[in-house]
């Protein structure tokens, strides 16, 4: 079982759905949350406090809970199976009071018309491999101003998959991991 690798709640064990799901391992967690951090630290970015990260396809909500046990304000979960929805609730529940959670249940395309009130200064993208249209996404988060100057979007997806980025991200850092190549823009 995975667990909370860093922060407030580490060692915290989460539970994982037995299909449908393949969520961030600790040590691609822990790689994102370094890059990250080093990378707001050198440009005076907050990625914690007064912010949110959006994580969208969230499965058992790995990344957004590492976030929340590492101080950002509030995590938005997207997902759309029900079966998977009542175990990352189970996770929130964990880890995270009422007012630091919000659990959408629909398609990613759709939720992406919503209005996020805390600002996201993280958006995890991390769809099942081959499956989505990413750029369709990347598209949606500039058209309806979801990410500003200092949002880091993190992209997980197969290393074979080829990515159009749009104009109006800045890619600056690509990880490859076995299988996975993680994609780190703002």
């Amino acid at each position: 079982m995975p667990s909370i690798i860093g922060g407030k709640y580490k060692k915290t064990t989460l539970d994982v759905p037995s299909e449908l799901v393949r969520p961030t391992s600790a040590f691609k967690r822990e790689a994102i949350f370094s890059i990250l951090e080093s990378y707001a630290l050198k440009h005076s970015i907050e990625i914690y406090k007064n912010k949110s990260i959006i994580d969208i396809f969230a499965g058992s909500g790995s990344v957004g809970l590492e976030a929340i046990s590492r101080g950002i304000e509030k995590s938005y979960f997207i997902e759309n199976n029900d079966n998977v929805i009542k175990i990352l609730e189970k996770n929130c529940q964990k880890i995270c009071n009422k007012n630091q959670f919000k659990i959408i249940n629909g398609n990613a395309i759709d939720i992406l018309d919503e209005k996020f009130i805390i600002e996201p200064s993280i958006i995890f993208i991390d769809p099942p491999y081959k499956k989505e249209n990413i750029t369709l996404l990347l598209l949606k988060i500039l058209k309806n101003k979801i990410k500003s100057k200092k949002t880091f979007v993190v992209i997980e997806t197969s290393k074979e998959e080829k990515i159009a980025i749009p104009e109006g991200f800045n890619f600056f850092k690509e990880k490859i991991y076995g299988k996975t190549k993680i994609l780190f823009l703002n």
